[in-house]
């Protein structure tokens, strides 16, 4: 079958949109359409080499779609099913998941090396990060689906497979942000939104965003964050000031700069958490001294994914948006087509908008 797709021809050049062959799914392979795609950092990451996959491959890895139909074998889901696409499947026997540590599975990517599709010339595509969901339609295996939970709208649902589970988890699986805590979060975009409605969720009591953009304050205060600061050479202390002079309990990067991971630690009190969600690249060196680790009694940590189990948290997201507690909607900025996405990609460098989701 033949549908249209954003391809990635090569690292560094433009995505090209055009129309693909699509095989039938084999054994435990699943055909969805989807309903939407948002257009994550990752993805951007991908298209300039920060982060390696196979091309030419067609990205897109936060996706929501209906199951059209099944390969011999899948018995998780049927034609017609709604379902919120995956991009990290667990293998369940690694070494990271022996010990419950599905987020850091070793072979939760094994697939993007697979050829899944053909461009109408024959060229063999790669499918991202797994699940390639810049495309009307995708064929993935049955472990990158999780069924959706009742009562969330299908379009809305593309954001719970990557910016929300990340920012959820980022404060309550890794920094484990307590009720009346006061936290920061560097980059009001995507991940950065889904970061200040949990803390806010979580019940800090203080919420610090932090952005470039003097146009990002209102989506942040909409998420949760009870004050802005605007970035700058000062922001380290400006934070302390709205923080009695300590520096918050927990700050959160997710940004994936030196100089931003560099002003989170400093903006984090003696023995809080500093968590760093961005994704740098290797360019990106973070200095600290060996006196001010010990001084300062700070905790820095790595977080992937969130530190997610996507089968386990899914259905306590859910929850929280059917409580209206979490509030999908609020986070994207625009809906494009998948003509918009290199616009997208743009306004993500310019540090513009939240999330931008196309929608098919």
């Amino acid at each position: 079958m033949v549908v249209r797709a954003a391809v990635l021809p090569s690292v560094g050049s433009p995505l090209e949109v055009t129309e693909i062959e699509l095989p039938e799914p084999g054994p435990g392979q699943v055909r969805v359409r989807l309903a939407a795609a948002g257009v994550c950092h990752s993805d951007l990451s991908l298209s300039n080499g920060t982060m390696r996959v196979p091309v030419p491959a067609v990205l897109g890895h936060e996706g929501a779609g209906t199951v059209v139909s099944v390969g011999e074998g899948v018995t998780s889901v049927a034609p017609g099913d709604g379902v919120v696409l995956n991009w990290a499947p667990s293998c369940g026997s690694c070494h990271p998941c022996s010990l419950g540590e599905v987020w850091l599975c070793v072979n939760a990517l094994t697939g993007a090396g697979a050829v899944y599709a053909r461009t109408a010339a024959g060229t063999e595509l790669h499918p991202g990060l797994n699940v390639a969901a810049f495309a009307e339609e995708t064929v993935v295996a049955e472990n990158c689906l999780l069924p959706l939970p009742e009562g969330i709208p299908l379009t809305e649902a593309a954001l719970l497979g990557c910016a929300v589970l990340t920012g959820y988890g980022a404060v309550h699986h890794s920094a484990k942000v307590r009720e009346g805590e006061t936290v920061a979060v560097f980059g009001v975009g995507g991940v950065g939104l889904a970061t200040l409605q949990s803390a806010r969720i979580a019940g800090a009591a203080r919420i610090v965003a932090v952005d470039v953009s003097p146009a990002k304050e209102e989506l942040a205060r909409r998420a949760g964050a009870t004050d802005f600061v605007l970035a700058s050479e000062t922001t380290a202390k400006d934070i302390r000031k709205l923080t009695g002079g300590h520096g918050v309990d927990v700050a959160v990067e997710c940004v994936g700069r030196a100089v931003t991971i560099r002003t989170a630690w400093e903006s984090t009190r003696r023995g809080g958490r500093t968590t760093v969600v961005g994704i740098g690249g290797k360019d990106q060196q973070v200095s600290f001294n060996a006196l001010e680790i010990f001084h300062w009694g700070r905790t820095l940590s790595g977080c992937v994914y969130g530190n997610s189990d996507p089968a386990r948290d899914l259905p306590v997201l859910a929850e929280h948006v059917r409580a209206g507690r979490l509030d999908l909607g609020a986070m994207v900025s625009e809906r494009i087509g998948l003509d918009g996405i290199p616009a997208a990609f743009d306004n993500m460098l310019a540090g513009k908008g939240g999330r931008a989701l196309v929608v098919f």
